[in-house]
């Protein structure tokens, strides 16, 4: 007999020469007379020991089943049967089941073995052994066979599984069989109900816990795999008595100090079941993210009342009348920042948040008082439009929080990108909430903001708190200080040294397309600038006093020669220019100062520090003059240092400018590096129209006096 080795390799040879003819004529043959037939050319006896198997690529074996898919060219070789395959009888016999089962166990990821085995009803065989036995190999032999989906999780036997759920719960076991044993009862639980309510009646939640505190990441990683199928299978009932339980042992801590905080880094399966189980919690707030403020719930109107009453300290309310304490709760509501103040439920309405927004605020004024009641009124004491809305701020951080941490999301099958601090808190979005609501405040008066800027300092916290949380702080106290560290300015620092690096990686073809069209495009802001210059603005009096009720108006003339400029009535949106009594050249313009240059800012240095940033001044008449001016935004600033600076020859500087500039310059590369395959190209350029014969439609602006 030939050595076993060496016939496989020659007979390897051989196959490749027999599949010139094997498809046409061996295929009407019975298999098993195949193989006779290939032993017999090579003297090789006990032809039932052998099996044909692909020699290249995923070395299945053939079987009946799926020897017409073998294809003219591919090379077979004969090999050495499993026992298992033609004896699954075998299997039983205590004197070869531990060869056989080892070799079960390596050989049942072959499909096609794994559809012989089990039509020869070897797994029912393996189920035996399991409920008389505690074999490794044979747990790891049908885990392989169910794998492939051919037979349903649901014929197991109630045997069969309390005693796979005695491998789980027994204390002193070998940690090999336990980990195949929480395998097996994740993959019954996700199959189908009835298997869960066994599962979950056999296997005690106390038991998983202790699996999540041991050294061994494997037995870790298995019972969070099972403990998540259960939570994701129970319905809500269920889910929400599991919860109870798992936070009663406190199985969030149990996670932070054994699996996060362990000495080994977390591995990438154990990571999707922690985003698992961090998502399904989270999801826990969805109904109130979903749920309007219902205005007839008088439990919800009086959180709302007790956030005003929190705020202000105000008297008696039972002594007013009922017009005067509707006066003075629409007065407090708005100070709240409230954009409803007669009825602020309303403003609760939309979902999301809902009542979510409602509980956050609710959270931070009775947990942070001091914090809340500064907050407040710091904000009810600045001047018109630099206040932050703390209702408004609240509801629209809310969302963002609520999109940051996927809440009213399901689980997706691949994500694993858990945040830490989770397992730290037990209330993460409300001390998440708490936090930023904070550095929305700081951030608001880092910006120089006004209701108008709104939006942009949302965008800067979103921000700030995903570029936080993606260093995966592991503590509140953590991210508390990464947070506030990463300011305003860092965040324009950061933004540009990305542009920067987005710009290096480009090709040099790229780049000098972009320093062609900087010239051009920067001439369109400037056409802009000037435009905005000639629509004007209206501007609020500078005073000492702190109510600021006189405005004046300035706006640039068509022509670009004059600076017009009077009071007005605040009633008056866009006066004409002819009721503007006031003018200046331009020509007559000297210089443009800026902040703590401006004659009104060196007058009055300790007033006016909140509106510094806002103020510029422009100097005339050999720089005597002086017109000074406090914009009414930051946006407005930068549009009339800007339009200014163009008027006197000088290049803008701005940062508006520099945002709007990479903007059109990156529109404008993406549309002249699209996609021209199909379209036709002309070889030579289009003829330029003849012009027209006269040219009345074309007003001359430089013609009007002013």
């Amino acid at each position: 007999m030939f050595n076993c080795t060496l016939a496989c390799a020659v007979v390897c040879v051989f196959m490749t020469l027999y599949n010139l003819f094997f498809c046409v004529s061996v295929q009407k043959k019975p298999l098993s007379a195949v193989i006779k037939e290939v032993c017999d050319g090579w003297n090789l006896p006990g032809p039932e020991n052998y099996a044909l198997q692909y020699a290249d690529g995923v070395q299945t074996y053939i079987t009946e089943s799926n020897r017409l898919d073998i294809k003219n060219g591919c090379i077979l070789r004969l090999t050495k049967a499993p026992v298992s395959l033609h004896q699954p009888a075998t299997l039983s016999d205590a004197g070869v089941r531990c060869d056989s089962l080892k070799e079960l166990a390596s050989v049942s990821t072959d499909v096609t073995f794994a559809q012989e085995f089990i039509s020869r009803d070897g797994h029912l065989l393996l189920v035996k052994i399991v409920e008389d036995s505690n074999e490794l190999m044979v747990l790891r032999g049908f885990m392989e066979l169910m794998d492939h989906g051919i037979v349903s999780w649901e014929n197991l036997s109630s045997v069969f599984i309390k005693k796979i759920a005695s491998f789980v719960n027994a204390k002193p076991t070998d940690a090999s069989i336990q980990q195949v044993s929480l395998d097996i009862l994740e993959n019954m639980v996700l199959s189908s109900h009835s298997l869960f309510l066994q599962v979950k009646q056999e296997v005690t939640m106390e038991r998983l816990i202790a699996h999540l505190q041991v050294t061994n990441q494997q037995i870790q990683t298995k019972a969070m795999a099972l403990l998540m199928a259960l939570l994701q299978t129970a319905g809500d009932l269920d889910r929400q008595d599991m919860f109870a339980f798992l936070n009663k042992k406190n199985l969030r801590q149990y996670i932070y100090k054994n699996i996060i905080h362990s000495s080994g880094s977390v591995q990438d399966e154990m990571a999707h079941y922690l985003y698992v189980l961090q998502s399904v919690t989270l999801n826990h707030l969805e109904p109130r993210m979903r749920s309007p403020l219902d205005c007839y719930n008088q439990e919800q109107r009086d959180i709302l009342h007790g956030l005003r009453q929190a705020a202000f300290e105000t008297e008696s309310e039972n002594s007013l009348s009922h017009e005067r304490r509707r006066s003075l709760c629409a007065k407090e509501f708005k100070k709240l920042g409230f954009s409803n103040n007669s009825n602020p439920g309303q403003d609760l309405v939309r979902t999301p948040p809902g009542l979510l927004a409602l509980d956050t605020m609710y959270y931070f004024a009775t947990c942070y008082p001091d914090a809340y009641s500064r907050f407040v009124l710091e904000n009810s004491s600045r001047e018109d439009k630099h206040e932050c809305p703390f209702a408004r701020s609240s509801i629209q951080l809310t969302l963002i929080l609520c999109e940051i941490l996927r809440i009213g999301e399901p689980p997706s099958e691949t994500r694993s990108d858990y945040h830490p601090i989770f397992f730290s808190q037990d209330r993460l979005l409300e001390e998440l909430f708490c936090v930023c609501i904070q550095l929305l405040n700081k951030t608001w008066k880092e910006m120089r903001a006004t209701q108008e800027d709104f939006d942009k300092v949302m965008q800067v916290v979103r921000e700030q708190i995903t570029r936080t949380l993606s260093s995966k702080p592991t503590s509140l106290e953590l991210f508390k200080n990464k947070v506030n560290a990463l300011n305003y300015s860092e965040i324009l620092k950061l933004r540009q040294t990305e542009r920067l690096h987005q710009e290096e990686t480009l090709a040099p073809p790229v780049l000098e397309l972009k320093e062609r069209l900087k010239p051009e495009l920067l001439e369109l802001i400037r056409q802009q600038r000037l435009n905005r210059l000639c629509q004007g603005t209206m501007f609020r009096k500078i005073s000492s006093r702190r109510r600021q009720d006189k405005l004046w108006y300035c706006r640039l003339s068509p022509n670009h020669k004059m600076l017009h400029y009077g009071d007005v009535e605040e009633d008056m949106d866009n006066p004409p220019i002819e009721t503007l009594q006031e003018k200046i050249p331009v020509a007559d313009i000297k210089g443009l100062l800026t902040g703590k240059d401006c004659p009104h800012m060196k007058e009055n240095k300790g007033k006016q520090n909140k509106v510094l940033d806002l103020a510029f001044s422009i100097t005339y008449d050999v720089e005597e003059y002086s017109l000074n001016f406090i914009a009414p935004s930051r946006t407005d600033f930068c549009l009339w240092t800007d339009g200014l600076s163009v008027l006197l020859g000088r290049d803008m500087s701005s940062e508006s400018m520099r945002s709007e500039l990479e903007i059109l310059l990156s529109m404008e590369i993406k549309l002249r590096l699209l996609d021209l395959e199909n379209v036709p190209i002309p070889e030579s350029a289009p003829v330029v129209p003849k012009p027209p014969s006269n040219y009345n439609f074309c007003y001359d602006f430089s013609q009007t006096e002013q």
